[in-house]
């Protein structure tokens, strides 16, 4: 049964105490600055990692924040035209990364990445009207299927190409799961078929939940 809307939460505050419990440090975490109502969000979009620069994350009150000027251009080109994280928010999409701080180097460590996950863990569980998770990139997947195997113990999204995978239908929960292209970083103006792929995907997004899911 769907939970009606009402309560508001801090993210960046409930996330902060699950960090503390697995002896993360909040302080040197960039979490999801934002407070929303849970039972409206339906879509969760999972990116890589944080910037280098926190001004220029998803969440950043800087008007020229890389990471918002890659979204603008995505979310436009998909048909849903956007300016802040504010209106991304009012499509009921909740925008995060699967490790919540930068990579040092071009690969994220897997140690960083296995202590992150519960903080994505807690971060699924928030919505409970949730219908679909994308997943932008292979570092999302791979965090996704390792949260997901906790109920499932299987892949939600089995190992290839993502390009072999993003037309086939996955599920997790009743939950549509759309596996894409990382959605940050300067790739996608050298790569114009992920950027393409991208946009192609945020559209059957928003098809999927028109079509009453």
């Amino acid at each position: 049964m769907k939970k009606q809307s009402g309560e508001i939460i801090d993210v960046k505050n409930a996330l902060s105490k699950t960090a503390a419990k697995n002896g993360l440090d909040a302080k040197v975490l960039q979490l999801p600055d934002c407070e929303l109502d849970p039972a409206k969000i339906r879509v969760v979009m999972i990116s890589e990692v944080p910037p280098k620069n926190p001004k220029d994350g998803f969440y950043s009150a800087d008007a020229g924040a890389d990471y918002m000027k890659t979204a603008r251009g995505l979310f436009e080109a998909g048909g849903a035209p956007i300016q802040t994280i504010g209106d991304i928010l009012a499509k009921d999409i909740y925008v995060t990364t699967a490790v919540k701080s930068p990579k040092d180097g071009y690969t994220v460590d897997p140690e960083t990445l296995a202590a992150h996950l519960p903080l994505l863990e807690a971060e699924l569980a928030l919505f409970p009207n949730l219908r679909v998770v994308m997943l932008m990139g292979d570092v999302a997947k791979k965090a996704f299927n390792t949260v997901a195997k906790t109920g499932t113990r299987r892949n939600v999204i089995p190992s290839g190409a993502t390009g072999g995978l993003r037309h086939r239908e996955f599920f997790w929960n009743n939950i549509r799961v759309f596996p894409s292209y990382i959605m940050t970083g300067k790739n996608l103006l050298i790569e114009p078929f992920k950027r393409d792929c991208v946009t192609e995907d945020i559209r059957r997004m928003f098809e999927f939940l028109n079509n009453g899911a």
